[in-house]
């Protein structure tokens, strides 16, 4: 029994529907929710769709101040999005699945009532902390942007197919150089996405480390390597880069800058608070979505 959901008396629910499916599910929940006891904030442009009561559409920013508990619906594309924002209020979410991967949504649509019952009226759950990046832009010794990343920041030029040249310091000392189509600066949380796709190292979940993953290098020497989740990372850009650049943070948020500008990528002091169910196992996740075949 988790002593935790005792406190769940107000529950945020949150994410962005593709369509009318999805908006169904929104309505189901927040009726399912109110008829157990809950007082629901739903977020506000699905409320105002979905023509709830006045008392039930909320920002974001009102969800995080208010509630206990935020129910995320759809894939991981609306966690990320909405964990950004909710992170910095310390608050847990769970997902309900309307994606096609699902590495940070949990519950299954089909079973979704039985699984928020489990979850919230018996307490059958646990939290697990998850860091995120904080990426900031430097000019002039003055810091001019700064943005957060669940699963990893990317530096890229703006525009496709330039290739960049940098240096890469971690905690102020020189780590290498490189000319590459960007870098890929993930998380252990995203070292199951872009980092994947380019080669990265899985890293579960619990790990504390970061993962730098090279972007189509120029030499065949680069690798990607693991740091110490703590470190410093700074990127400084050779002169002669004339094209705009951008840091990516999770594919959602930009930050342009040019090559006089400083990189930093550190930990962020906010943390994502994900809920589980008891029977969570991430090997069985990472199994399922990557397709590993059982021998038995």
């Amino acid at each position: 029994m988790n002593e935790l959901h005792n406190s769940f008396k107000i529950i945020g629910l949150a994410g962005k529907p593709r369509n009318d499916v999805n908006l169904q599910m929104h309505k189901n929940v927040y009726h399912w929710l109110t008829e157990h006891g809950y007082q629901v904030l739903v977020e506000k442009e699905v409320a105002e769709k979905l023509e709830l009561p006045e008392h039930a559409p909320a920002t974001l920013e009102q969800i995080g101040q208010l509630a206990q508990l935020v129910i995320v619906i759809g894939g991981d594309g609306n966690m990320l999005g909405r964990a950004r924002i909710l992170a910095k209020y310390n608050i847990p979410l769970i997902g309900i699945n309307r994606g096609n991967l699902g590495f940070l949504t949990d519950i299954d649509p089909k079973n979704a009532y039985a699984q928020l019952e489990a979850c919230l009226e018996r307490g059958e759950f646990f939290v697990e902390e998850r860091f995120l990046l904080e990426a900031k832009i430097e000019r002039n010794g003055e810091i001019v942007a700064k943005g957060n990343a669940i699963n990893e920041a990317v530096i890229h030029p703006a525009k496709i197919a330039h290739m960049i040249d940098f240096h890469v310091y971690i905690n102020d000392k020189f780590t290498f150089s490189q000319r590459s189509d960007g870098l890929i600066v993930s998380t252990p949380t995203g070292s199951t996405a872009y980092s994947l796709s380019a080669g990265g190292p899985i890293l579960t979940p619990n790990l504390n480390a970061i993962a730098l993953v090279p972007m189509f290098p120029h030499t065949l020497s680069s690798r990607p390597l693991v740091i110490d989740g703590d470190s410093k990372i700074s990127i400084r850009f050779a002169e002669h880069n004339t094209s705009q650049l951008e840091v990516g943070c999770d594919s959602q948020i930009a930050l342009d800058f040019s090559p006089d500008d400083v990189v930093h990528i550190e930990k962020s002091e906010h943390k994502l608070r994900l809920l589980h169910l008891k029977n969570y196992n991430y090997y069985n996740v990472l199994s399922t979505k990557l397709g590993w075949l059982k021998n038995f």
